[in-house]
């Protein structure tokens, strides 16, 4: 059973519980013991966060001196830090930093653990170009977000709260790193006013449309757009394509200039989808760039007006 410790200010998220047509608050809370939290997320962390489970609780060796809270490995292949902290602490940010350098030092140790629960593709497929850090908090201050733009590494902030047997997690920040031609991600909008302000991002490789049809210019836009739309969404731009995601990625999207095409990836079962030839197609078994799941190429915003249904599923799953 969750022990809860209640807090009066945990963010701007209020729940209530509707009985008999009366609305009744439902206080947030954090969880009494940080183990707490890091074992819920662990036994879940692939539908909560997208990330495969590898280790808990990882000695880093003299050198280093801790161990990680958890270790994981992304959907794209990614490794992945991941700090817990119960409530708001300045040092969880630098503390998994720390452990980045270790993983950095240690690509044979992790691709081993890799192999030893994941097997052997799995761990031949690390990509190391852009290691991961994820901080899971009660709370993170304005100034935390700042700072994470600064630090040039890859850094999701994700805020929980407890609410009776509801986990809510909110993704905060999110820093793409180095790894990729921009440094940062589109920040989501803040209702309240106290939230950090959005950041330029590069929308796309500029190469990728050099020579483009105007048309296929502002149907980018377009797609673009609809993708940022949802509450706490963000992209990530990549070599050859942009990612977007909330704490799990919903989206890839892929700009073909000579085939005046718009190539979205969402992260679909193709079984569940009625596939139409030119419009839709499974990529689940084919070499590809971006989310493996169906593919829909997009000639007009009529053609984005017929993806919704299926755009919307895919985001309802990240």
């Amino acid at each position: 059973m969750m022990v809860l410790e209640r807090e009066e200010h945990m963010g701007d998220l209020k729940v209530f519980r509707v009985r008999g047509g009366r609305a009744t608050k439902i206080p947030g809370a954090s969880v009494a013991v940080e183990r707490e939290l890091q074992s819920l997320i662990e036994a879940n962390m692939e539908a909560m966060l997208g990330i495969r489970f590898l280790a808990s609780e990882y000695r880093t060796g003299r050198r280093h001196r801790g161990r990680v809270d958890s270790l994981g490995l992304d959907e794209s292949g990614t490794p992945v830090v991941i700090e817990y902290k119960r409530s708001r602490d300045q040092n969880v940010i630098n503390q998994a930093l720390s452990y980045l350098v270790w993983l950095r030092d240690h690509h044979h140790e992790f691709e081993r653990l890799v192999a030893d629960r994941l097997g052997a593709e799995a761990a031949g497929a690390v990509d190391w170009s852009n290691p991961r850090v994820v901080c899971v908090a009660g709370e993170f201050t304005y100034h935390d977000t700042v700072a994470v733009e600064e630090i040039g590494r890859r850094i999701d902030l994700i805020s929980y709260q407890v609410f009776d047997d509801v986990l809510t997690l909110r993704l905060i920040a999110s820093v793409a790193g180095a790894g990729g031609p921009s440094s940062r991600a589109k920040a989501p909008s803040s209702s309240s006013g106290t939230g950090p302000e959005p950041v330029a991002v590069v929308s796309v490789p500029q190469h990728r449309l050099e020579g483009a049809p105007a048309k296929v210019k502002e149907l980018f836009g377009a797609v673009d757009e609809r993708l940022l739309l949802p509450e706490g969404a963000w992209m990530e731009p990549q070599q050859h394509y942009l990612t977007y995601r909330r704490l799990k990625k919903f989206a890839s999207v892929r700009v073909l200039p000579r085939k005046e095409v718009v190539a979205v990836n969402l992260k679909l079962d193709p079984a569940t989808v009625e596939l139409e030839e030119g419009f839709t197609r499974d990529v689940t078994k084919i070499g590809c760039l971006g989310i493996s799941g169906v593919e829909v190429s997009l000639r007009s915003r009529a053609d984005l007006e017929r993806a919704e249904e299926l755009i919307l599923r895919s985001i309802a799953a990240s």
